[in-house]
């Protein structure tokens, strides 16, 4: 109990002293993982684990997508990736299909990658 209670507590300080940056690579990365753990459930055949982690990736993604800052160009890009992410995550929900849900889990990654090259060059810069 100790020990989880103490993961709990290390990841609630992780995100409470998080930058917007790196709160939004949380993100990208629990999508990804409960994309992975869908997957997982699909072929358990535990279509409740699939349901439930299929829900939770649609929540990050409808997040991202509440978040975007509409004034810039780029914003409307992510908006279409993001409309795009939710349909495909229905189809894989409704299909219960393996297929679907890497093929999203592969277009998280590519946006995540992305996003963490960002990163990298505005830390380059000192603008992080």
């Amino acid at each position: 109990m100790a020990l989880t209670n103490g993961y709990a507590q290390y990841n609630n300080s992780k995100v409470m002293t998080a930058s917007p940056a790196e709160l939004t690579l949380m993100l990208y990365e629990g999508a990804i993982r409960f994309c992975n753990m869908a997957i997982n459930g699909i072929e358990q055949k535990d279509i409740e684990k699939s349901h439930n982690n299929i829900v939770k990736a649609e929540n990050i993604i409808d997040y991202l997508q509440a978040t975007l800052d509409m004034k810039y160009p780029v914003a409307e890009h992510f908006n279409d990736i993001y409309n795009y992410l939710q349909q495909r995550l229905v189809q894989a929900n409704l299909k219960k299909d393996v297929e679907i849900l890497q093929e999203v889990c592969e277009h998280i990654r590519s946006v995540r990658d992305t996003w963490k090259e960002v990163m990298r060059i505005n830390r380059e810069k000192g603008k992080v």
